[in-house]
């Protein structure tokens, strides 16, 4: 099993976020270590399996044979906000890893990775509503495809909306009306930073 998968299932399992301090508590390794091997892609060994399981008193390897391959784990940023109107400020950082259906994500690739964070504002409703959880699918040096709704960084300050790209231009549109468009100009672009393209998206009822 994946380290990173072993997160999500935790915290299904338990229902209670479990972190990367825990799982270090678990195992008697650092922090640091556990966020090396997530990265890494590392697998768990059957030793430190059972250590785990043992800690939190749960069967692991019974919950994960009823995983379903339909499911993906992704990162959620819980206090992280991507604003629909005049900027948003990033709250903190700490993240849970979470397993979501495949059937909430417009597209998906397995070469790309994903996370999930909310959204701020009125400005792109009805299609985005205020605290809706957006799934990114993050860039990797791609083009803006014209049109798609991204969630992006502009002078400090995190943004969802709908971008189209001139030669020399990004126009920035909001879906309601009543918000006007705006340029960012080529001499500006340098401080556009995408993060990704929003691929999916659970309502907040």
């Amino acid at each position: 099993m994946k380290l990173k998968n072993l997160t999500a299932l935790l915290t299904n399992t338990l229902g209670t976020p479990v972190n990367q301090s825990m799982l270090a508590l678990s195992l008697g390794i650092t922090r640091q270590t556990i966020s090396n091997r997530i990265k890494n892609d590392s697998e768990l060994t059957v030793s430190e399996l059972s250590k785990i399981e043992k800690y939190f008193n749960v069967n692991l390897t019974n919950q994960a044979k009823g995983l379903s391959s339909d499911e993906i784990v992704i990162d959620y940023y819980p206090d992280v906000f991507a604003s629909c109107g005049n900027g948003a400020i990033i709250f903190s950082e700490e993240k849970e890893c979470v397993l979501m259906p495949r059937r909430f994500f417009t597209t998906y690739s397995r070469t790309k990775s994903y996370s999930m964070i909310h959204a701020r504002g009125d400005s792109m409703s009805p299609f985005i509503n205020n605290d809706d959880k957006l799934i990114i699918e993050h860039s990797d040096g791609e083009q803006i495809v014209d049109n798609k709704v991204y969630v992006f960084c502009y002078k400090d300050e995190f943004f969802v909306k709908r971008l189209s790209k001139n030669v020399d231009e990004v126009i920035v549109k909001s879906d309601n009306p009543i918000y006007s468009s705006r340029i960012i100009s080529s001499k500006d672009l340098k401080e556009l930073n995408i993060i990704g393209m929003v691929v999916g998206m659970l309502r907040t009822i």
